[in-house]
């Protein structure tokens, strides 16, 4: 059986130790997944550490939305780059674009110069480009150690095709790791599909808060919102079963 890691992506320290128990080989530590993921608090991360044991990629991403950042947002992201280094990161993962939906080669030089020696994930900004494999051959140029990607496309399911030749054109210089809507149900297939190196993936269940007073016209988000008294937390069995390939 070939051999490939598995990479969890979460949000909070209980889901780290959760993806720890169920076998991960490291995670994507985030904030607000709802935003498809933005950098964490330091404090999160320094719980994590002092607990787990686990490797911890850290998100460097400052707001939601697109990838083209403003200058100010820019040096957000290199400030928390130094940080989260500092502290024990074990990679750091971000993606920037131009206005134009092309990978911004000057900024990422930056933030790779800031992270090194520690790896870079660039991560899915790479499906809002507007080629595939001219931003596989920009990653490669600039030394880029993976990236993230579902095939410029919504899902891995979806973007497979692409994928398989972007893991071609990838060689042996960029680690394609495909991630988005991978589940128990189909990674047989997308492992089988692939072979890929690292797949990642977002296991979650929901766990039912403790709270007993539940007030139900009072809430403390948006009018888009989660349920207020369901907690998601990374799925230790989800993982196992995923590990169990």
């Amino acid at each position: 059986m070939t051999k490939y890691k598995i990479e969890v992506c979460l949000e909070t320290v209980e889901s780290v130790i959760r993806a720890e128990k169920g076998g991960a080989d490291r995670v994507e530590f985030c904030s607000d997944l709802f935003e498809g993921g933005l950098t964490p608090t330091l404090g999160a991360f320094k719980i994590a550490k002092r607990i787990c044991k686990i490797p911890m990629n850290v998100m460097i991403r400052p707001r939601g939305g697109d990838f083209c950042y403003s200058d100010v947002e820019f040096e957000v992201m290199k400030e928390n780059a130094h940080i989260f280094k500092e502290e024990g990161a074990n990679a750091l993962v971000f993606g920037i674009l131009t206005p134009k939906g092309e990978i911004d080669e000057e900024r990422t030089a930056i933030l790779k110069e800031i992270a090194s020696p520690l790896p870079i994930t660039f991560h899915r900004a790479i499906d809002m480009t507007r080629n595939a494999k001219e931003s596989i051959e920009i990653l490669k140029k600039l030394k880029v150690e993976r990236v993230l990607t579902s095939g410029l496309e919504s899902s891995v399911m979806e973007g497979i095709l692409t994928l398989k030749k972007m893991i071609e054109w990838a060689g042996d210089d960029l680690i394609v790791m495909p991630g988005c809507g991978i589940n128990e149900r189909n990674f047989g297939f997308i492992k089988q599909e692939l072979k890929a190196q690292e797949y990642h993936i977002f296991l979650q269940e929901e766990e039912n808060s403790k709270m007993e007073y539940r007030p139900t016209d009072i809430y403390m988000g948006g009018l888009l919102r989660q349920a207020e008294f369901s907690i998601p937390r990374t799925s230790i069995s989800r993982v196992k079963n995923i590990r169990s390939y």
